[in-house]
């Protein structure tokens, strides 16, 4: 598996997203396994959790048990990121960035894990009713104590990175992109990732649940996919991960064969003209 950068750690070019395992639809907990050690023996040395990665408020953190659980024996052969800033009332999503908080989610999530120390601990949201600067303080304070190795963010803006660096180190970004929502491209925040040297994980590569079954019938991406030898959904990360030498695709899966075959992308070279013709593809401009 080939490698990128994520702060002072090396890890796979492609991670596992691990929300799928764990909300509404989830497998059974042995099928949870069977995905993460599925991703690990492909070479997957990033997995991606959340505290809220769950069903509801009593559910917290199942997510990074499952990952713990899986891990158990293996735990030397991943990074494990995490977040916290969001809460699951009823079952929503809720934002919830107060120091306070992410201290008591800190604290859980060093539980739920099983660890000392949290490989890389993500701001999962700005929170309109928190200051950021307090937000992103909370987290210098939990790597100056040693709960947290590396401060990550999530669902930022470029001014917000840019204020966030000037208040601790930033390992890493982790914002929305995929064939439907070219956003990072756009707004400038993938720009910001490469000028600071931060990883850009990217989640939802495939557009979500949805997004992932009707990948292949965007545009000419299946022809081309077919053409390769491959499934649409590989072809978008290798795209990802051509098109920015900071990007970090994390794919959702609920099975080994998804893993898998996600995990493969990260040995698929796209040449520029390549790059150019999958963006065609979904209706971008080469």
């Amino acid at each position: 598996m080939k490698t990128r950068k994520l702060g002072t750690d090396t890890v796979s070019a492609v991670g596992l997203g691990g929300m799928y395992l764990s909300i509404q639809g989830r497998p059974d907990e042995a099928q949870a396994i069977a995905t993460i050690h599925a991703a690990l023996d492909a070479g997957v040395t990033l997995i991606d959790t959340a505290d809220v990665y769950c069903l509801d408020e009593t559910d917290i953190g199942h997510n990074e048990r499952v990952i713990a659980k899986a891990l158990r024996g293996r735990r030397e052969r991943a990074i494990v990121a995490t977040k916290g800033g969001l809460r699951r009332p009823g079952g929503a999503w809720a934002r919830d960035a107060r120091p306070e908080h992410l201290r008591r989610a800190c604290g859980a999530s060093l539980a739920a894990l099983g660890v000392d120390a949290i490989d890389v601990y993500q701001l999962h949201a700005p929170d309109d009713k928190v200051p950021f600067a307090d937000s992103v303080g909370a987290l210098a304070r939990l790597r100056e104590e040693g709960k947290i190795r590396q401060v990550g963010l999530s669902n930022v803006t470029v001014a917000q990175i840019d204020q966030a660096v000037a208040i601790v180190p930033i390992a890493s970004v982790q914002n929305r992109w995929n064939p439907s929502w070219r956003g990072p491209e756009q707004d400038g925040v993938l720009a910001a990732c490469e000028r600071h040297g931060i990883a850009f994980i990217a989640y939802s590569p495939f557009g979500g649940a949805r997004g992932a079954r009707d990948l292949g019938q965007t545009g000419t991406l299946a022809v081309q996919a077919h053409e390769r030898g491959m499934s649409p959904h590989r072809l978008v990360l290798a795209w990802m991960l051509a098109r920015s030498p900071v990007a970090i695709p994390i794919a959702g899966a609920r099975r080994p064969e998804s893993i898998r075959d996600s995990a493969a992308a990260a040995d698929v070279a796209l040449a520029p003209a390549d790059v150019a013709a999958v963006q065609t593809s979904f209706g971008g401009k080469p």
